[in-house]
C-alpha cells in the first residue's frame, strides 16, 4: 500500500513537472515570438517610413508638372542647351575617367608601393570634398591667375569659365566613383588566372587584356556608369569654376538653378529627366552587380 501510494505521488509530481516545463516551454516560444513580431513590427514602420520620405518628394515632381506641361517644357531652348551640354561633357568626362583611371585602380589594386596609402586617400578624397571647395581648388590651379592657369593664359590658353572648365570640374569628382569600383573589381579577380596566364607565356598586357579584364568589366561598367551620374549632376564645383553661361558651361543642375528664378515649369522638366536618368542608373548598376555575383 505504501508503495502504491508513494509510486502515485511520483508519478502526479513527475506529471507536475513535466506540464510545468510545458508551460515555460510556451510561454518561452510566446515571448519570443512576441518581441520577434514587435521587432518585425518597429522595422516595418521605419521602413514605411524611409521610403515614404523618399518617394513623396520624387512623387511630388510628378504631380507638379504634369505630361503635357513637361512635353511643352523639352522644346524650351534652356532644357535643349543643358541637356545637350550635360550629355557631351558628361561622355567626354566618362570616357577621360575610364582611360585614365583604368590604369590607376589596376595598379592600385596589384602593386604594393611607398606611398600607396597617401595616393588612395588623394584619389578619394574628392568624394568627400565640399562641392564649392573642389570648384575653389580648381580656380586656384587653372583660373587665369592660377598655379597652372597663369602659364596657360600666356600661351592664349584659357579653361577657366568655358566649357573645358565643366569637363575639368565633372572629371575632378566623378573619378574617384569609378577609381574605387574599378579598384574593387581587379582586387576580386583571382590572382591565379593571371598567374596560369602568366605561367603559359602571355604577357602582362596580353594577360591584362584578354583576361583581367573581361572578368572585372561588369564591374568597371558599373563603375563607368556611376561616374557618368557623378558628372551629371555635378553643381558645385561647375558653378564655381566654370561659371553658369547657356549653352557654354549651363549644365542641367546650373539651368534647374536659373530656371527657379523665373520659370518653374523649365526647373521641374529638367529635373525629371535628371530623376529619371538617375532611376536608369540604379537599374544599370543592380544589374550589373547581379552579374557579377551570378558569375562568382
Amino acid at each position: 500500500m505504501d508503495s502504491n501510494r508513494d509510486i502515485g505521488h511520483w508519478q502526479k509530481r513527475n506529471t507536475r513537472e513535466a506540464a510545468n516545463r510545458e508551460q515555460e516551454t510556451i510561454d518561452y516560444h510566446y515571448s519570443f515570438y512576441s518581441k520577434n513580431l514587435a521587432i518585425k513590427a518597429v522595422l516595418a514602420v521605419l521602413l514605411t517610413m524611409a521610403i515614404s520620405f523618399i518617394a513623396l518628394p520624387v512623387l511630388a515632381l510628378f504631380i507638379k508638372s504634369p505630361l503635357d506641361t513637361t512635353l511643352r517644357s523639352l522644346h524650351d531652348p534652356v532644357v535643349i542647351d543643358a541637356l545637350r551640354l550635360s550629355l557631351i561633357t558628361s561622355t567626354i568626362t566618362t570616357l577621360v575617367v575610364v582611360v585614365m583611371g583604368t590604369p590607376i585602380a589596376y595598379v592600385s589594386a596589384r602593386f604594393h608601393y611607398h606611398g600607396k596609402e597617401l595616393a588612395d586617400s588623394l584619389i578619394d578624397l574628392p568624394v568627400i570634398m565640399p562641392p564649392a571647395v573642389a570648384g575653389i581648388a580648381l580656380l586656384m590651379a587653372f583660373g587665369r591667375m592660377g598655379i597652372v592657369g597663369r602659364h596657360l593664359n600666356a600661351l592664349g590658353i584659357s579653361i577657366a569659365f568655358t566649357t573645358m572648365a565643366v569637363i575639368l570640374a565633372q572629371t575632378f569628382v566623378s573619378s574617384p566613383f569609378y577609381i574605387r569600383q574599378a579598384r574593387t573589381s581587379f582586387e576580386d579577380v583571382d590572382p591565379a588566372f593571371e598567374n596560369a596566364s602568366r605561367t603559359l607565356g602571355a604577357s602582362r598586357s596580353y594577360t591584362f587584356f584578354h583576361v583581367i579584364l573581361p572578368i572585372a568589366m561588369n564591374g568597371l561598367f558599373s563603375g563607368a556608369i556611376m561616374a557618368f551620374a557623378r558628372s551629371l549632376g555635378e553643381f558645385g564645383a561647375t558653378i564655381m569654376f566654370a561659371g553658369n553661361f547657356q549653352g557654354r558651361t549651363q549644365t542641367m543642375p546650373l539651368a534647374i538653378y536659373t530656371a527657379m528664378q523665373g520659370d518653374l515649369d523649365v526647373s521641374l522638366c529638367i529635373a525629371i529627366i535628371l530623376v529619371a536618368i538617375s532611376f536608369m542608373v540604379i537599374a544599370l548598376v543592380k544589374i550589373l552587380t547581379r552579374r557579377v555575383y551570378k558569375n562568382v
